[in-house]
């Protein structure tokens, strides 16, 4: 079973300020970070620059997995459009600022149809943006809304938008919430994949009535994991695996604990695939 670094997306500690969710990162033994563009706007109009905060990731010893999100994309006409598109390059140009090879476009909620080509024509728009920066947009899908919401949708914008950089963000808790289910992902391909978000799912509330708050740590949910991990290695996955919970009740308690919890379950559940696994002197070539 492959050891996959792990990463840490700031939802997880939300109510921690940006540089101590970056301490406790880095104490707490992860590789990388995941950042939101609301911090680092915010870290810039505190009169700081990004080329600092840059510096104290790279003394940290954090990579920065992506950054999120890219929004208002997929649908915008006319001014507004132009007006989108101007402010997903401000935002690529922070990802590139602080050192993250991809950025998250995630789907626009209230448009409730998914026009696929116009979808993949406006994300390969920001491919070509985010070329100028170095940076990768990848395609979000998620469960609880009424356009992308499942990874079959994602890909196929992916696919139709035909470009060398196209790429997705990988959930399990996203393919629970919006119906994926898990036999899709042996049909992906490891550079399909910008990053693999983690997380678990409760048994209840019932499955389509779940919302984000409702994540809990690897292990302690329903979701398939296990196999889940055993799909990634097989299709030869070898990027980070970045905890993102919002849960509120996991933000009333010590932001390093629950951080370090979080390593600790997902290093646990990485354990059990491996575990459950075939023996690899007796599986098949």
């Amino acid at each position: 079973m492959h050891q996959w670094p792990l990463c840490l997306n700031t939802s997880t500690i939300r109510p921690a300020g940006l540089l101590e969710k970056i301490d406790i990162a880095a104490r707490t033994g992860y590789a990388a970070i995941e950042l939101w563009t609301e911090e680092l706007t915010r870290f810039e109009q505190s009169g700081r620059s990004l080329a600092e905060l840059s510096r104290i990731l790279e003394d940290s010893g954090l990579a920065v997995a992506s950054v999120i999100t890219l929004s208002d994309w997929m649908q915008s006409r006319g001014f507004h459009k132009e007006a989108a598109y101007r402010e997903a390059r401000r935002r690529l140009g922070q990802a590139a600022a602080v050192g993250a090879a991809h950025m998250v476009a995630s789907p626009v909620p209230d448009a409730a149809h998914l026009d696929i080509p116009l979808a993949a024509a406006r994300y390969r728009e920001l491919l070509e943006a985010g070329e100028a920066f170095g940076v990768r947009p990848a395609m979000e899908f998620l469960g609880f809304q009424h356009n992308v919401f499942q990874l079959e949708q994602a890909l196929a914008v992916v696919r139709q938008a035909d470009h060398p950089h196209g790429c997705l963000v990988l959930d399990p808790f996203h393919l629970f919430r919006g119906g994926s289910g898990f036999g899709g992902l042996t049909d992906l391909s490891a550079a399909a994949i910008a990053v693999c978000h983690f997380n678990d799912a409760p048994a209840s509330p019932p499955r389509f009535e779940q919302t984000d708050a409702d994540r809990v740590y690897p292990g302690d949910g329903i979701l398939p994991l296990e196999a889940f991990l055993r799909d990634l290695d097989g299709i030869g996955y070898e990027g980070f695996l970045s905890l993102e919970l919002f849960n509120p009740r996991y933000w009333t308690r010590d932001p390093a604990e629950v951080a370090a919890t979080g390593r600790e379950k997902t290093e646990a559940v990485i354990r059990s695939a491996g575990e459950a696994g075939p023996d690899p002197e007796t599986a098949p070539s």
